[in-house]
């Protein structure tokens, strides 16, 4: 998975299904990006500086690292500090497409690569399509339907900052950057003005966190994918798709199932099947040691990625 230009992100190491559930390794172009998830920060140091002293020596091309303190108190720790190098990468390419990054800007590493087969996906049948992404974050499934052919993709998220980022790709890829159709908007203020309005798309993309709270609404992967789920699919077309991600570790993958199952017995919804999540992020059968907190099959990791089909009465 290395190409030789160094120009893709991966993960390198998942502790917490390869024996060593402190530490994260990624790798962002040549950027490597060090996750300390101790519960005691002090506690993982000298693991940290034995690792990295090792990818100092096999990895001798990466020109950056930083190391991202989860459980620290301080923000500039968790959202990340250089520890060896220079500045960090800007940019990923991934399947012929850019992706811009801000390492630092957030406690995660600004694109999910646990996400990368969707983005795969979505650049196959996305063409001629008219596609909304919610809790966009910062945009890579909107940029990946975009280059997919796309014809108009509309990315939501409170956070503008995130938004910006998603224009930065969109100008990596020379993708026309229409402003209206970056909206930073609570989720739930966002989605009954557009039921509101009577606005439908071929796609809907829903990729929620595990939880949140905002003076519109309350969200919580736990209990409410289904809620969600029925918010967003009144603006799908007849014969749409909506993709649906719930990435709660303690939600099994039978029960998220089952709850997509009820919710597609009235016959306005189609399970047409899941996205698998790429190996780097399962782990390989020789280096896997553990497994999550609940069974993901019939999906393949915790963050599990359902396709579902959208009917209309009329």
């Amino acid at each position: 998975m290395l190409d030789e230009a160094h120009l893709g992100g991966l993960r390198l190491f998942n502790g917490f299904y390869e024996g060593q559930p402190e530490l994260v390794l990624e790798l962002y172009a040549r950027t490597l990006v060090l996750y300390d998830y101790a519960d005691d920060p002090s506690f993982a140091g000298a693991l940290v500086e034995e690792t990295l002293a090792w990818c100092r020596e096999a990895l001798p091309w990466v020109t950056c690292v930083i190391l991202k303190t989860r459980r620290s108190p301080g923000e500039a720790d968790r959202r990340g500090r250089v520890v060896f190098g220079g500045d960090p990468a800007r940019r990923i390419r991934e399947h012929g497409v850019w992706y811009a990054l801000n390492l630092q800007m957030n406690q995660d590493a600004s694109i999910y690569l646990d996400t990368r087969l969707l983005r795969q996906w979505l650049l196959d049948n996305s063409r001629h399509k008219t596609v909304l992404n919610t809790f966009a974050y910062t945009g890579s499934l909107g940029v990946a339907a975009c280059a997919g052919g796309a014809c108009r993709v509309v990315q939501i998220d409170r956070n503008r900052r995130f938004l910006n980022l998603a224009k930065d790709s969109y100008l990596l890829n020379g993708i026309p950057i229409h402003k209206p159709d970056f909206r930073a908007q609570d989720f739930w203020v966002a989605s009954a003005r557009l039921r509101r309005t009577g606005e439908m798309f071929d796609m809907a993309l829903l990729d929620p966190p595990f939880f949140s709270s905002t003076p519109a609404g309350r969200l919580d992967l736990l209990a409410d994918s289904t809620r969600l789920i029925n918010k967003i699919r009144p603006l799908v077309k007849h014969g749409g798709r909506l993709i649906a991600i719930n990435n709660a570790l303690y939600v099994s993958g039978a029960d998220y199932l089952q709850a997509l199952q009820t919710l597609c017995a009235d016959g306005y919804l189609e399970f047409e099947g899941s996205i698998p999540v790429p190996e780097d992020f399962t782990g390989f059968p020789s280096t896997l040691v553990s497994q999550p907190p609940a069974d993901p099959a019939p999906f393949n990791h915790p963050t599990k990625i359902a396709v579902l089909r959208v009917y209309r009465k009329n």
